[in-house]
């Protein structure tokens, strides 16, 4: 608690306003996507192609990110990341009651819509408002609550889905985290404005490509880390949603405690030396995760892979430091369509291909960490921009 209110001091009420509509998100979304996979298969009877298809669909939002750009035109990001939280709990709570392939697609694409305009919102104002040099530590102290949301949605997720239905499961999930959003909305919203007027126009600048690159290949890396893995351990170990449910608990109790120490090493480090080694790690992983004989063994890959995964705070804060401070918006927005272009394919993709064999999805990730890793050594940060 102690360590909340420092980090307040650093952030202002922005801080506070995120890591509260951060842990109301995460509490709909963890509980979302720990019953996905078996609720999809057990309920509404989706095979791989069926899987790939809809993952592919949940990130049609994140394709069109660039579109909060012109959203700004009406409304600020503050109000935005309200608004887009609220889009997801809904989209949550309804999930339950489509127990079929069009259903699961529709509700998908409405809670995914919420969870990318979040996301992009709450990166912006993040990057706008936290300095430089406290970035890294914020970033993360943001995370680690969301990840104290994730356990705690992962724990309740893993004793109700002994006892109660997936539809009652999704509905209590939404409407608790809508609950809490309106928590926010009542006390809160009064309390923050933005910081910086920003451009409200689409942005590329060649300054920023190795950042475009980057983002690109993260975005294809996270799609075969979240679909496939899962997927995995489902489909071919057999994994119930209770197991599910309980890999996430334990693996959001390791990021509590591991989310600081990442903050750590960027500052110590910089982003070159940690992306540097998040992208070293991924090739022999996702190598592992092809051959793995076991569950226990996937397992254990699945923590690593969503440890390392936390050095793309690295990332976010690599561009903070090159980039205008009124670019922060439009920029990061475009980032994320970019992050999704591949994400859009890969699922859908990957779900034809892993009817082939299960190994192409995880080799594939493989090369593309070691394209990151080759690129990332390109990394330049202007000195004069390191501790501002």
């Amino acid at each position: 608690m102690n360590s909340f209110f420092k980090d307040k001091e650093k952030g202002g009420n922005v801080y506070v306003y995120l890591v509260f509509l951060s842990v109301a998100t995460t509490l709909a979304f963890q509980a979302w996507r720990a019953l996905f996979n078996n609720f999809a298969v057990e309920a509404a009877s989706a095979t791989s192609f069926e899987i790939g298809l809809i993952q592919s669909i949940r990130e049609i939002p994140g394709f069109l990110s660039l579109l909060v750009i012109y959203i700004l035109l009406f409304i600020n990001e503050l109000k935005l990341a309200l608004i887009s939280a609220i889009v997801v709990t809904i989209g949550v709570a309804f999930t339950g009651f489509f127990p079929f392939t069009f259903g699961l697609a529709l509700t998908t694409l409405f809670m995914s819509t919420g969870f990318h305009y979040f996301e992009t919102a709450s990166t912006s104002l993040s990057l706008q408002h936290f300095s430089k040099k406290d970035a890294p530590f914020l970033l993360a102290s943001i995370k680690k609550y969301a990840a104290f949301a994730s356990v705690l949605s992962a724990g309740l997720v893993w004793a109700a889905s002994y006892f109660f239905s997936y539809q009652m499961n999704y509905l209590f999930f939404g409407l608790i985290s809508l609950a809490l959003i309106i928590y926010v909305m009542i006390n809160f919203s009064s309390h923050v404005e933005d910081k910086v007027v920003q451009h409200k126009k689409m942005i590329w600048r060649k300054k920023y490509w190795l950042f475009y690159f980057l983002t690109f290949l993260s975005g294809a890396r996270r799609q075969i880390f979240v679909v496939f893995s899962i997927f995995l351990m489902v489909k071919k170990f057999n994994f119930s949603a209770g197991d599910v449910a309980l890999l996430y608990l334990l693996n959001n109790i390791v990021n509590i405690f591991l989310l600081p120490a990442m903050a750590k090493l960027i500052d110590k480090f910089g982003e070159k030396k940690v992306l540097t080694l998040e992208y070293f790690i991924l090739v022999p992983l996702f190598v592992a995760y092809a051959y793995a004989a076991s569950g226990w063994v996937v397992v254990v890959l699945f923590i690593i892979d969503n440890v390392v995964y936390s050095f793309v705070i690295a990332l976010k804060t690599y561009f903070q430091k090159i980039a205008g401070p009124a670019d922060i918006a439009p920029t990061n927005a475009v980032s994320f369509t970019i992050n999704h272009i591949a994400a859009v394919f890969i699922p859908f993709v990957g779900g034809v291909l892993w009817q082939y064999s299960s190994k192409i999805p995880f080799l594939f990730g493989a090369v593309l960490g070691l394209v990151s890793l080759v690129m990332s050594q390109l990394i330049v940060i202007p000195d004069d921009a390191k501790s501002i």
